[in-house]
């Protein structure tokens, strides 16, 4: 079914599927070879200082922990998951989840912020209720394909279910990895579920290296697919809603901290980013701003 005026990706989005390959290059191993000696040396050992050497140092020093202060307060306001760190929760036979986020009762909500978001992983031939039929539900194919009721989807195929719409099972024939955000949205007139399939809906260019799909919106929020080419590299930005990042191909640095594929980081509202970057090339998930807040 197809959406309706409210979350319509805009024309401009619905183009057909790019011709560019999606550029995402192995990692870097994490230890340079060329420094590799100086690890097993104490860093006394590693130069000789002369005095001036000395009082610069000191000088440097405190630049640097100011940083580190800097970074360490902004740091603490977002909230980090990595897969590989987070328990497994049984759903049902063959299903599991990992929760990355879930808002705290008893305090208002921020604008944009999600009531939970999880990892599903399907074995082979499982199946599971979808969940509450409450919420307004976006599903993202990681890995493998799926069946959400009667939708086939595969790698990076979106799905959203507005608040009210019957819950249906969600299955895998081979095994699947799926995103799960659920959020308090409330249902517009005309609202239906709806797909955005990867091989069908292209990549308009946003920025210099960046393509964005535009997968859902309403009232300035948006769901959003971003391919980066390596080195490519966002501004300084601040949100007005809460900004979730889950990587799904390739690793990103958000300020002072790498996300892998499989991390998920949620930015609320208010914060903001400096640095946003690639070295290897990315496929970033998003949801927050349609447009960017970029800051001087």
């Amino acid at each position: 079914m197809t959406p309706n005026s409210h979350n319509r990706p805009t024309s401009a989005d619905a183009m057909p599927a790019d011709p560019l390959p999606l550029r995402i290059t192995p990692a870097p191993n994490p230890v340079d070879q060329t420094i590799e000696p100086l690890l097993g040396a104490s860093l006394t050992n590693a130069w000789v200082a002369d005095d001036a050497t000395v009082q610069a140092s000191r000088s440097v020093r405190g630049r640097l922990l100011e940083r580190l202060a800097v970074s360490r307060a902004a740091s603490t306001a977002m909230v980090t998951a990595r897969p590989r760190r987070l328990a497994a929760t049984p759903l049902a036979p063959g299903v599991a989840g990992r929760l990355l986020y879930a808002t705290q009762a008893g305090r208002p909500p921020r604008p944009g912020e999600p009531l939970r978001t999880l990892l599903v992983d399907l074995q082979p031939g499982s199946r599971w209720q979808e969940p509450d039929a409450a919420c307004h539900r976006e599903w993202l194919v990681l890995r493998g394909q799926a069946h959400i009721g009667e939708e086939r989807l595969q790698l990076r195929d979106y799905h959203a279910a507005p608040a009210g719409s019957a819950p249906r099972t969600v299955s895998s024939e081979d095994g699947a990895w799926l995103f799960l955000r659920e959020s308090a949205l409330a249902a517009g007139p005309g609202d239906a579920p709806f797909s955005v399939r990867d091989a069908d809906a292209g990549w308009p260019e946003f920025a210099p290296g960046i393509r964005r799909r535009v997968l859902w919106q309403r009232g300035g929020q948006a769901a959003l697919l971003y391919h980066a080419q390596p080195g490519a590299a966002v501004p300084r930005h601040r949100h007005g809603h809460d900004e979730e990042c889950l990587m799904v191909q390739g690793e990103l640095f958000l300020d002072d901290l790498l996300l892998q594929a499989g991390d998920y980081q949620l930015a609320p509202a208010g914060t903001g980013h400096g640095i946003t970057e690639t070295d290897t090339g990315v496929v970033i998930y998003a949801h927050g701003d349609l447009d960017l807040q970029f800051v001087a």
